[in-house]
């Protein structure tokens, strides 16, 4: 059974002017959900910081350059990454998961011999729940889903962050780029994709108490999953919206098309957000504590191209993807008045 630790911060008004700042009796249980919680969350700029004070070690910098060549030519984060069970297994993702706390739901075994696109939803801010359940073994993936090896992907720009892109591969993170997702699913049975399917542009609507997707527009992963005869998953995540705040940035506002703006420069944006603090439940970076669900649906079968044919057809696009948004309707309408019974709206395909 899952502890109700939500933060009141997402349920009461507070006024703006007045910090709840956090007992000193705090159990070292929760110090530890903590702790394991802001290490992942910081561990980008703990990774940069690391790196640069290396440099103020002269007798380093062969060393430095050397490992900075290497990260330049180094193909892995296209090959499938290069995956580590015991960092997966590391204790501190217990501690991660059990912050929020974490849960993992199947509906459904999956065949260890096929290839599997799991689609996760929604994006959130950052897709915490998808990191829990799929690029560690904190919710016990492994175990639900024997012989099925997931690979969590994410943008190419993350490989090219020293040591942070060490430590994600580790975890079986890999490239999001089309040739990444070929090499994966053509590798072996079980081996299979994550893909976080809204991207930057829908982690601009995650807000609490919604569930509003990017999905309309999204045919890549249903055109790969064609291509390479590998089922597709829909998953959903109860609870990934409701670990932040987001400011107002309603269409047409100026945060929404600065944000926008930097979308088509950059290929991802920055949702302007906050929640909790370490030592506060009302102000700072640190996600709210509020339990995810991540419920993993019944894979949906693909067509399979004729002799000859090398694209789906856009006939074969389209039932595949109303398939697939009817799977991912049926585990919201099934789990909605269980783990979201304090929403504002039911599920939406705004885009």
């Amino acid at each position: 059974m899952m502890e109700n630790t939500t933060d009141t911060t997402t349920t009461t008004t507070t006024p703006k002017s007045k910090i709840r700042w956090a007992p000193l009796n705090i159990p070292l249980e929760r110090r530890l959900q903590m702790m394991a919680l802001c290490t992942w969350f910081f561990n980008l700029w703990i990774c940069l910081l690391v790196f640069g004070y290396l440099w103020t070690f002269p007798w380093l910098w062969p060393f430095l350059i050397a490992y900075l060549t290497f990260v330049y030519f180094d193909k892995a984060p296209e090959m499938g990454g290069r995956r580590v069970e015991w960092v997966r297994r590391l204790p501190t993702w217990k501690y991660f998961a059990n912050y929020f706390p974490a849960k993992l739901i199947k509906e459904q075994d999956l065949d260890p011999k096929k290839n599997y696109v799991f689609g996760y939803h929604p994006h959130g801010i950052i897709s915490l729940g998808a990191v829990a359940s799929f690029a560690t073994e904190a919710t016990g993936f492994s175990t639900q889903f024997p012989g099925i090896i997931p690979s969590l992907l994410t943008l190419t720009s993350n490989f090219r962050l020293p040591l942070y892109r060490d430590l994600i591969m580790a975890m079986g993170m890999a490239s999001v780029s089309r040739s990444s997702c070929e090499k994966i699913l053509s590798s072996g049975p079980g081996r299979s994709i994550v893909i976080v399917i809204g991207g930057a542009a829908e982690s601009l609507y995650a807000r609490p108490g919604t569930a509003d997707l990017t999905l309309k527009r999204r045919l890549g992963f249903i055109r790969l999953a064609i291509k390479q005869n590998a089922p597709l998953v829909p998953v959903f995540s109860f609870g990934e919206n409701e670990l932040f705040e987001q400011m107002d940035n309603s269409k047409g506002s100026t945060v929404w098309k600065v944000q926008k703006k930097m979308q088509a420069i950059l290929g991802y944006t920055l949702p302007l957000f906050h929640a909790r603090g370490v030592f506060n439940y009302d102000m700072g970076l640190v996600p709210f504590r509020h339990p995810i669900v991540t419920v993993v649906g019944k894979p949906i079968s693909v067509p399979k191209l004729e002799e000859g044919q090398k694209e789906p057809t856009d006939e074969q696009l389209q039932a595949v993807q109303d398939a697939y948004i009817l799977g991912l309707q049926e585990i919201y309408d099934k789990y909605k008045d269980t783990y979201a019974k304090d929403r504002k709206r039911d599920l939406r395909i705004i885009e």
